[in-house]
């Protein structure tokens, strides 16, 4: 990362601290209610949506699913590799996140290809040698379309499907999604804005002060 925008973070960081000392982020998506009984009387608790069990092939070969992620937590995105329009920008600005958490232990990253015919095993190991980023805390995960696009709908409330009229021949969204540690969404921002980017290096600093 350049100085000047190491320097752009930081004050970005720190005004939004000053401003925002006690602000805590919202968990996404729809709850439903959930009842109990806690001293003989019924308690109603909103249970938020959680992103679900998944499992998916890495670019070392390796099996990835959500135990992979417990305890951490984690950005995802969409994408796929001869992506003509936005992926190229959304993979920079998320390696922007990842090398200013590259020493975070608790930071971890997902980016699932929409195009798991074309982008194999082998090519996402390429494509994640090329960013010169460690395997273990981000992984590019292929495997059946189906369960991609369907855990991108109802598990992220994200998009993602062949569409003949979209560049390179698939639609997805441009988010990259914040997960903490309950697998609870906790924001989305625009992967192609670096702006969004700070403001998720800046939300990811909130998320590790929660507590657990």
């Amino acid at each position: 990362m350049r100085s000047i925008d190491i320097w752009v973070l930081v004050i970005f960081i720190m005004a939004t601290g000053c401003k925002r000392p006690e602000k805590r982020l919202p968990v996404l998506g729809e709850p439903t209610v959930s009842k109990r009984f806690a001293g003989g009387r019924e308690v109603y608790d909103s249970v938020y949506p959680v992103v679900p069990p998944f499992s998916f092939i890495d670019q070392d070969g390796l099996p990835v699913d959500e135990n992979s992620f417990a305890g951490n937590i984690y950005v995802a995105d969409f994408i796929f590799l001869s992506c003509p329009a936005i992926c190229p920008k959304m993979t920079a600005e998320m390696k922007r996140v990842y090398d200013y958490y590259s020493t975070e232990e608790r930071i971890r990253f997902i980016s699932h290809t929409i195009d798991p015919v074309r982008d194999s095993v082998p090519r996402l190991k390429a494509y994640a040698l090329s960013l010169n980023i460690n395997d273990k805390k981000w992984k590019f995960v292929t495997g059946n379309q189906d369960s991609i696009y369907h855990l991108a709908e109802k598990g992220y409330f994200s998009n993602a499907y062949k569409d003949s009229t979209a560049p390179g021949g698939y639609a997805h969204s441009g988010g990259l999604l914040l997960i903490d540690k309950n697998r609870h969404i906790r924001g989305v921002y625009d992967g192609t804005n670096k702006q969004e980017t700070y403001r998720l290096i800046g939300d990811i600093a909130i998320l590790l002060k929660e507590p657990s």
